[in-house]
């Protein structure tokens, strides 16, 4: 599995600059199984920790207008929820981004709280290579998940990076008041605190403090901060995140492949299988 590090060089801006005036308060939801549209396959990076079917996550608000979050996406990493790894040679086109936002005041208050999603192809340190590949224009995003149609589809052969595209997904704060959406990322602490079994959906290890982590704080330009600063969990009270490590954005791309059109739920597997 490939994980690229978001190093920072002074790991106390994470908290000086990424952290500085926001406010975070742990929730508790239920993926949307059985409720997704159809794809050929899916990349995610958080954890999904039963308790034992709604899972921790954190709610970061307090942002201002121009402030850029993202997660940077490698095609053919070995991703978190289950889901196979997307083959790298042919799943070249993005088709939809999902996110997280515990607030969804943007659907009651237009203009104030709106954000945009960008789409660039990302350098060897995960930072976003100019120009993006494509603008979402002004989205009012609601209450749990999300899914932001990327119309048309993108294609991300550009961005291939030995052996799969590498591509980094970036919101940008553009509303006039910005405090608001509140970011879903994934929570470590609360699920170890209430005796989660540690585990995500597709019982693979959540391991804890992370040692690799893709997403991250930008600053006001998604080239501000490169590589981009973390997340500390909202229970961490280390400089350096290395009490229950860094967060990962509750994001998901999904992508269409080259070759027969899935009706359902695919890994690379499947796909594979399908020509033996």
């Amino acid at each position: 599995m490939k994980f690229y590090v978001f190093m920072v060089l002074a790991l106390v801006l994470v908290i000086a600059t990424a952290a500085s005036g926001l406010e975070n308060k742990a929730w508790q939801l239920k993926d949307d199984f059985g409720t997704q549209p159809l794809y050929d396959c899916a990349l995610q990076y958080y954890y999904y920790i039963p308790c034992p079917t709604y899972s921790w996550f954190w709610a970061f608000t307090g942002w201002v207008p121009g402030e850029v979050i993202g997660t940077c996406f490698e095609v053919g990493d070995q991703g978190t929820g289950g889901y196979g790894p997307c083959d790298p040679y042919t799943c070249h086109t993005l088709e939809q981004i999902r996110i997280l936002d515990f607030a969804g005041y943007g659907e009651y208050y237009p203009g104030l709280f709106t954000v945009e999603f960008d789409v660039y192809c990302a350098d060897a340190s995960c930072c976003p290579i100019m120009p993006s590949l494509w603008n979402s224009g002004p989205i009012e995003t609601g209450f749990a998940w999300n899914y932001i149609v990327v119309d048309p589809p993108v294609c991300l052969t550009t961005c291939v990076d030995d052996p799969g595209p590498k591509i980094v997904v970036t919101a940008t704060h553009t509303g006039t008041n910005g405090v608001y959406p509140a970011w879903g990322m994934d929570n470590i602490s609360t699920a170890i605190e209430v005796a989660c079994v540690m585990h995500d959906y597709g019982c693979l290890p959540a391991t804890y403090p992370r040692t690799y982590v893709h997403s991250g704080y930008f600053g006001t330009s998604p080239n501000e901060y490169c590589p981009a600063l973390w997340f500390c969990d909202g229970r961490d009270t280390t400089p350096d995140c290395s009490m229950y490590g860094p967060l990962e954005l509750a994001w998901r791309i999904y992508l269409i492949c080259a070759g027969p059109t899935a009706t359902e739920p695919s890994s690379w597997g499947d796909i594979k299988r399908i020509y033996r």
